[in-house]
């Protein structure tokens, strides 16, 4: 019995190095208690520590170096591609709009359906390419201006913001460059101040504590 009783411990010992080496055993109480966040329960009969499988760390595997955060020129593609899209959009509602309006003295024909869909076709691609091209210009400069001063703040987006405006209304002289700066100064000014709006909020709150 003895020999038996020890040979068979001497198998589950070389089975527990096998499957992973010979850890601590834990009954099924201990298991039990032992809480396994965003798991399955483990099976009690696994020579394996539950609170080693327990992640606490982020999951994601960076570069050596690299930001959690992407960059603008990560967000410049998703930044023209949605201002294309946008544009596209609602060049399309206000061509249809149009079309409706000035073929309102005509019957519903093929002509006048025809019409429309070149008013909805035209617009739609006008107002692409000033959104697509504004972007651009947009996320060009950022990306410029973020290599240049080597930091990513709001001072990037508000200067970026700037000269877009400008730039885009340089064909009008001095007046409409003036005008496309203000105009990208105040829409800038709006988004940095619309994305640190609970940052001012906590800590003018702080402030009034103290």
């Amino acid at each position: 019995m003895d020999n038996n009783s020890q040979g068979s411990g001497g198998m589950k010992a070389g089975l527990g190095g096998l499957l992973g080496g010979a850890g601590p055993e834990y009954s099924n109480t201990e298991l039990a208690g032992v809480p396994l966040t965003g798991m399955s329960p483990l099976s009690p009969y696994l020579n394996v520590d539950p609170r080693y499988l327990v992640q606490d760390t982020d999951e994601f595997i960076l570069p050596t170096g690299a930001n959690k955060t992407r960059g603008r020129f990560e967000l410049a593609f998703f930044t023209i591609g949605g201002s294309c899209m946008t544009g596209a959009t609602l060049g399309a509602l206000n061509g249809l709009r149009m079309g409706i309006k000035e073929t309102r003295d005509m019957m519903w024909s093929k002509p006048r359906n025809v019409q429309i869909l070149n008013m909805v076709t035209r617009q739609g691609a006008s107002w692409a390419n000033s959104l697509g091209s504004v972007a651009l210009l947009y996320s060009a400069f950022g990306v410029v201006i973020e290599k240049a001063r080597g930091a990513e703040d709001d001072i990037n987006t508000v200067a970026a913001g700037t000269l877009t405006g400008m730039l885009f209304k340089s064909a009008g002289g001095l007046k409409g460059v003036a005008r496309g700066g203000l105009v990208g100064l105040a829409l800038s000014g709006a988004y940095a101040l619309y994305n640190n709006w609970d940052h001012l909020v906590g800590s003018s709150k702080s402030s009034r504590l103290y």
